[in-house]
């Protein structure tokens, strides 16, 4: 065993901002001194050892010291929580509050209080530096908490190393538990064509971590689901011209037709171009490591970019290499680690959480399975599959969903029934509605661009069979409808609810329009 550095913060009380400092010096100094949080008074064995301390290892460890349980989390990074509040979920908000700002602006450019806005180019480096400046504050919440209100035990800024099913060596000791439970998470997927290793070319990881230059007025985005849109969107929304680069089609997740529609047209009215059955062929070097264009072959033919800047949004492989070696666990053809619904690897004793077991790669798995791995540990039968879950992406806006399209909709059942704003008509994306937060410029003088929405709904049950929206602030109310549609809920239901007007989603008062009806009949 390699012997590093250590510091014992277990019975230091530190403040959010001493933590914060402390944070910061060991990753922006990269110091390989460990800090240990162990509470040597408990001769427990421990329960698990949660290797990684993201979304799942934390969450996971948290329910099982809950229910009585010892754990440990040994986490490489100097802090808890993972990729999300460091280089994943958080600066891709961040990026979208500033498309959704900048597309009002621009929208807006010259009239009432607006600054003129065309021609005008902002920056992304400092948009990138203020993110990297502000996220140590949610690092710093999250080692505190877990230390002082949630009482976990780990060990931080030290990688482990897997010696057996229960043994992991790190910092210089070695430390065993009844099982382990890996949460090695997932990194993004490398481009691989020639010149892909040249300055200039970024993932969502590299972007916040490396950027030291202002991009050129040119953007190529090689991808088209979600982290591809959500940062296409922001860097458009800069003022460069933003090339989507696509090699089927793009944002073929959003499941209704209608609503990727939409959502399609107002991007490219924002002036993002999607290539779709196009394809990155090389990346051309300009005598001095860096980017100087790209190469594309399109349904055209080959065309080449002019630019400096590449971001590449390909998906996600999970880090399980270092598990398989060690210990032989079954990997998938994608690199994830095969479990059963209770988080169990091929392996006795050995679980596996989070993005280390494949799709879908979302933060609410990682948590829960997490949880659902500490409840079999703790001697409870609990079974987990990710699925019949509500979904959202950014663009300039924000699109939710949950359940079933029309399109799946009409397949399955014999009386569809569509609720939905704007209406179908001629002229219906004039209609200034929806309308409501974020949105009431946009329908006051822009009407086309106020959202869209749609509720799908069994007419013979009458139930609830799937909800889409466009906007903003619906994603919050998607998490609890998800649950009431599972739950069997009615239109007649949501007619009976009483709504915060204006609201986001409008399928509480349009439902009560049509609730009075024996037999249902869109609207």
């Amino acid at each position: 065993m390699t012997t590093t550095k250590s510091m014992n913060v277990r019975g230091e009380k530190l403040a959010l901002e001493e933590w914060g400092n402390l944070i910061e010096s060991l990753h922006d100094e990269k110091t390989d001194t460990a800090l240990f949080n162990i509470d040597d008074k408990d001769d427990r064995e421990y329960d698990a050892i949660f290797l990684g301390g993201g979304a799942g290892g934390r969450f996971g460890s948290a329910y099982l010291r809950a229910m009585g349980g010892r754990q440990l989390i040994i986490e490489r990074w100097p802090f808890l929580g993972g990729s999300c509040p460091h280089n994943a979920c958080v600066p891709h908000h961040v990026f979208s509050d500033c498309a959704a700002e900048l597309m009002l602006q621009r929208t807006f450019g010259g009239t009432l209080w607006f600054p003129p806005m065309e021609g005008v180019v902002t920056s992304i480096r400092e948009v990138v530096d203020l993110f990297r400046r502000g996220r140590t504050g949610p690092h710093a919440m999250m080692n505190y908490q877990s230390k002082e209100q949630l009482d976990l035990e780990y060990i931080l800024n030290a990688p482990g190393r897997i010696v057996d099913p229960h043994t992991v060596d790190v910092a210089g000791r070695r430390f065993t538990a009844k099982n382990l439970v890996l949460g090695l998470g997932a990194r993004p997927q490398a481009l691989d064509i020639p010149g892909s290793g040249l300055k200039g070319v970024y993932s969502n990881v590299s972007l916040v971590e490396t950027l030291d230059y202002e991009p050129s007025d040119t953007v190529v985005v090689i991808g088209g689901s979600k982290t591809a849109v959500e940062y296409g969107a922001f860097f458009s929304a800069t003022g460069r011209r933003t090339i989507l680069v696509v090699r089927s089609e793009c944002l073929k997740l959003i499941p209704d037709a209608e609503i990727r529609g939409y959502v399609l047209d107002r991007m490219k009215e924002q002036g993002v171009e999607i290539w779709e059955g196009s394809e990155a062929l090389r990346i051309e070097d300009d005598g001095e490591g860096r980017v100087q264009a790209v190469v594309v072959r399109t349904p055209d033919g080959e065309k080449r970019i002019e630019t400096d800047f590449v971001f590449t949004a390909l998906g996600e492989i999970p880090n399980s290499e270092m598990p398989a070696q060690a210990l032989g666990v079954e990997v998938g053809p994608r690199n994830e680690i095969i479990v059963n619904s209770r988080l169990q690897t091929s392996v006795p004793n050995v679980y596996a959480i989070g993005d280390l077991i494949g799709a879908p790669m979302e933060m609410f798995k990682a948590r829960k399975s997490g949880m659902y791995a500490a409840r079999n540990i703790m001697g409870f039968e609990a079974h987990y599959e990710p699925k019949d879950f509500p979904d959202f992406l950014h663009t300039h806006y924000e699109v939710s969903w949950l359940g079933l399209s029309e399109a799946e909709a009409r397949v399955r059942h014999r009386n569809v029934v569509i609720i939905k704003m704007p209406p179908d008509n001629p002229n219906g994306l004039n209609a200034a509605l929806p309308a409501s937060d974020r949105t009431m410029l946009y329908a006051m003088a822009k009407p086309h661009m106020s959202g869209y929405q749609k509720l799908v709904i069994d007419g013979d049950s009458r139930r609830v069979l799937g909800a889409h929206h466009v906007g903003y602030g619906a994603k919050d109310a998607f998490q609890y409808l998800n649950v009431l549609v599972k739950q069997g809920l009615t239109v007649d239901d949501l007619g009976e609810m009483d709504e915060l007007f204006l609201n986001p989603t409008h399928f509480i008062q349009l439902s009560r329009l049509r609730s009075g009806r024996k037999h249902l009949v869109d609207l």
